[in-house]
């Protein structure tokens, strides 16, 4: 299978694509700058030349390919809110568009569980209602993209499927670290809860629903079998203290950040590798 991965370089493609290529996919990465994708170069996959934000570059990466990962996005650390619509929602569907024009049998759409409000009461499903209009660009654009994706599948018979990432994080990834002063910007509840996975896992996932029959049109939330406190990740760290104010409130929402992944369990037979943060701890995999 010739597969186009976006993204490469960043932190979950640099990871996805040694797994692709240690199971035998000729992989193809799409890149502005083939200096940055030198390691993956060396590992075996093939640099292609490419840009979200110029449509004319896109037909001549996709063609060819059997699938696409779109990885690519530009996230909610970002200030630069023009751009993270430009990346996220308009150069998902110009390469959406130029897969299908060429052919590509099958695209595969990272979004985030960061579409998620709160107030539902349960585990965030797939099918909870997301505002598109959330004033915060990044879910918002992954939101408006994953709504077009869909109609391409429902109008076009695109062989379009979707995969809400939680937290991701392990493999040297330095996540984690660079959560902390976000959490403790916004004033996050200690108590809060959040959803993570390995990177293990995220590709485990992309795998399934990049060789799994049936899923079009589907989407799906991944994470793992225990979520963790905000508390618990920064004591982790050792910053706890520094992190929280002693004189919060109690927890208003226990769900906010929990996703239910039973959808994925059940229509990919999907189990995590990595059930937990502690058990990754553990192994030394962080």
């Amino acid at each position: 299978m010739k597969i186009l991965v976006t993204g490469a370089t960043g932190k979950v493609g640099s990871r996805l694509v040694p797994r692709l290529l240690a199971k035998g996919y000729d992989v193809s990465i799409l890149v502005r700058d083939v200096i940055k994708a030198t390691d993956l170069v060396g590992l075996g996959a093939s640099a292609v030349i490419g840009d979200l934000y110029e449509a004319a570059t896109l037909p001549p990466a996709v063609a060819g390919m059997d699938a696409v990962i779109h990885l690519a996005a530009l996230f909610r650390t970002f200030t630069d809110n023009e751009g993270i619509v430009k990346t996220n929602r308009e150069g998902s569907i110009a390469l959406a568009q130029a897969a299908h024009g060429a052919g590509v049998k099958r695209f595969v759409f990272t979004s985030t569980s960061n579409v998620y409000g709160s107030g539902y009461r349960r585990p965030a499903r797939e099918d909870e209602q997301v505002d598109i209009n959330d004033p915060r660009a990044y879910p918002g654009s992954k939101i408006a993209a994953e709504r077009e994706l869909i109609v391409m599948q429902q109008n076009l018979g695109f062989d379009v499927r979707i995969l809400r990432l939680g937290f991701v994080y392990g493999d040297k990834d330095p996540h984690i670290a660079e959560i902390i002063p976000y959490i403790k910007k916004l004033k996050m509840h200690s108590g809060s809860r959040m959803h993570m996975v390995h990177h293990l896992d995220v590709a485990q996932a992309l795998i399934l629903l990049l060789t799994t029959d049936g899923l079009d049109g589907e989407i799906f939330n991944v994470g793992d079998d225990a979520p963790v406190t905000l508390y618990e990740l920064a004591d982790s760290l050792g910053k706890a203290a520094e992190t929280f104010d002693e004189t919060e409130g109690p927890l208003n929402d226990p769900f906010q950040g929990v996703q239910d992944i039973s959808k994925l369990r059940k229509m990919t037979g999907f189990r995590p590798l990595v059930p937990s943060y502690n058990v990754a701890r553990d192994l030394d995999i962080l």
